[in-house]
């Protein structure tokens, strides 16, 4: 039965993760988190940092590290395969539509409708990740770290995966010895 709740959880997550990872993760955190209990906030949040560092795809990455912790190896490779499935099918249908109609104006309009939902989708999680953070280590702390990671990525323009190292090398470094 787990295999069964891994393979529709991810399919559904990328099925109407229309967008990729990032309309996806909010999808994915509902399934993992909130409908199956599979990690905590905190856990899932370590997760998508640890495999936002990592080179790939973020869903096929949250799909194997959950697929494996949930189901072992099968449900790795489930998780895996419900993951790709959608995409897959999705990609071979939609571009011998979208080459026949890429002029339409429906076409165009869709595409842009659909961006301020995935940019809600991400703002909640965000939000809820925050709140995460800030019972853990203070809105102060919290607040900083964001605004240095801002400053980081937007006028030093650093690599999102050293900004994701450098907030790994301060949690375990640094926080542990503030208490």
């Amino acid at each position: 039965m787990i295999f069964v709740s891994i393979f529709l959880s991810f399919l559904v997550a990328n099925l109407l993760g229309y967008g990729g990872g990032p309309a996806s993760i909010p999808l994915m955190y509902e399934e993992i988190v909130n409908r199956y209990n599979w990690l905590s906030n905190t856990e899932f949040s370590n997760m998508l940092a640890f495999a936002n560092a990592l080179p790939g795809p973020i869903a096929t990455k949250i799909a194997a590290y959950v697929g494996f912790g949930v189901g072992g190896w099968g449900g790795f490779f489930i998780a895996l395969l419900a993951t790709i499935l959608p995409s897959a099918i999705a990609l071979i249908f939609l571009l011998k539509i979208m080459r026949k109609h890429q002029d339409s104006v429906i076409v165009k309009g869709m595409t842009l409708l659909v961006q301020p939902v995935i940019t809600a989708l991400m703002l909640v999680l965000t939000f809820e990740m925050f709140q995460d953070s800030y019972h853990s280590i203070g809105i102060i702390q919290s607040g900083v770290i964001a605004l240095v990671a801002f400053l980081l990525l937007q006028k030093w323009k650093v690599h999102p995966a050293f900004v994701i190292i450098l907030a790994f090398l301060y949690g375990g470094l640094i926080v542990p010895h503030l208490s």
